[in-house]
């Protein structure tokens, strides 16, 4: 397991821990994860669901078997008082048909009571089972994206350190552009300039900047005026 299976036993110490398999919770874990089940849980989940059904088949066949033995003992008593205590043969067959079928709903009451009493612990044991198989899943799958996420969050530290050293280097370019324009104008005239075709206008370039930087400005003092009246 990515971590010891007694850490995380320590961990479910003293939770009450739900039928994970009757929880659409557990389902959406293993679809946040975006990770495929894992055998040994699909086992797991099997082996629960069958315990489940099993239990709640026992539980409703054994209130069946009382209505019945119910009914029984209820024939007998009709039977009895019917007759006055001095049953024909056909009473007689009855009443005893009826007892022997009771004996058998007592039988199969004390077999289903008996794995009833046994049930609860294996179904716990499996759901712990399943539980600690979960945790580990969930641990690495946590574990994996926390290494991306560090991995992109170094990136994108890095790509900031980048974009930082080219606007500088920008400025830089702009301003010796510019120093080199001013001169070469100053020195040649414009009638110069426009023969060797110098597309470059540093007046205009510096003029859409500001404009640009005006309007950002404009935006946020416009963003912070409508943030007070809400």
């Amino acid at each position: 397991m990515a971590r010891s299976e007694n850490t995380f036993r320590e961990a479910l110490a003293g939770k009450n821990i739900p039928l994970l398999t009757l929880d659409n919770k557990w389902h959406q874990l293993f679809t946040q994860a975006q990770t495929e089940i894992p055998a040994e849980v699909r086992r797991g989940e099997d082996q629960l669901n069958e315990l489940i059904r099993k239990q709640g088949k026992l539980n409703t066949e054994s209130k069946e078997i009382r209505k019945l033995k119910k009914r029984l003992m209820t024939e007998i008593m009709e039977l009895a008082d019917s007759t006055g205590g001095n049953p024909d043969a056909a009473s007689e067959k009855r009443m005893e048909d009826n007892r022997r079928l009771i004996n058998e709903c007592n039988e199969k009451l004390e077999d289903y009571a008996r794995e009833l009493r046994l049930l609860p612990e294996e179904i716990a044991r499996i759901n712990y089972k399943l539980m600690l198989a979960t945790m580990d899943i969930c641990y690495k799958r946590i574990a994996e994206n926390t290494r991306e996420i560090d991995g992109i969050d170094r990136w994108v530290k890095d790509i900031r350190i980048e974009i930082k050293k080219k606007l500088i280097r920008k400025d830089e370019s702009e301003k010796a552009v510019f120093d080199l324009y001013s001169y070469m104008h100053d020195i040649f005239g414009a009638e110069v300039i426009e023969i060797f075709d110098i597309k470059y206008n540093p007046g205009e370039r510096r003029k859409a900047r500001a404009e640009k930087a005006a309007r950002k400005r404009d935006a946020a003092i416009q963003k912070g005026i409508a943030a007070k009246k809400g």
